[in-house]
């Protein structure tokens, strides 16, 4: 059994980003894992935007990521690239704090205009951090979920086909990962 810590940055309490983001956390819990899931626009917005190291909000997350075996992690795509919120709390994870962990990213933009994007602005920040080892991350694009809500309920999504066995494959890519590693 490992230890996962899924990274949400989205803004967004009803982003179709959660749909994936469940997904992925209830198929690795079914297969015996330990999750936990950092959603960085909870922590606190001071700390994240002066860079309190200190905090002792952000330094609980960053226990979290260290005693984690594998990062899933997730943003929907801005302006081509993940989100703002995601990036200051990536800034504030220890220089080499990604080292020798699995990294899964999972996005998900409007268009599949954007799919080159966890390539080419999440995997350098990524690198420089010490992550080597990347399970098959997942993009997504917004019409391959379906997001309904009532006023003043939560929102329920549906996952279409495709995308299921996407994210299916992925889970079972990292599981298949950190069965290895774990020997």
């Amino acid at each position: 059994m490992a230890n996962i810590v899924i990274i949400s940055g989205s803004p967004n309490a009803s982003s179709r980003l959660n749909a994936i983001t469940q997904y992925v956390e209830n198929n690795l819990i079914a297969k015996e894992h330990t999750v936990k899931v950092i959603t960085v626009v909870d922590l606190p917005a001071e700390d994240l935007i002066h860079a309190r190291f200190g905090s002792p909000a952000i330094v609980e997350a960053n226990q979290v990521v260290e005693g984690a075996d594998a990062v899933v992690i997730a943003s929907p795509v801005y302006k081509a690239s993940y989100t703002g919120v995601l990036k200051t709390f990536l800034d504030l994870l220890p220089q080499k704090g990604l080292d020798g962990k699995i990294i899964t990213p999972l996005f998900i933009g409007g268009t599949i205009a954007h799919l080159l994007s966890i390539d080419y602005s999440l995997k350098p920040v990524l690198a420089s951090m010490g992550a080597k080892i990347y399970a098959g991350g997942v993009y997504a694009v917004d019409s391959q979920i379906n997001r309904t809500q009532e006023p003043n309920e939560a929102p329920i999504f549906e996952i279409n086909e495709e995308l299921t066995l996407r994210l299916s494959e992925t889970v079972n890519e990292l599981v298949r990962e950190l069965s290895v590693r774990s020997k």
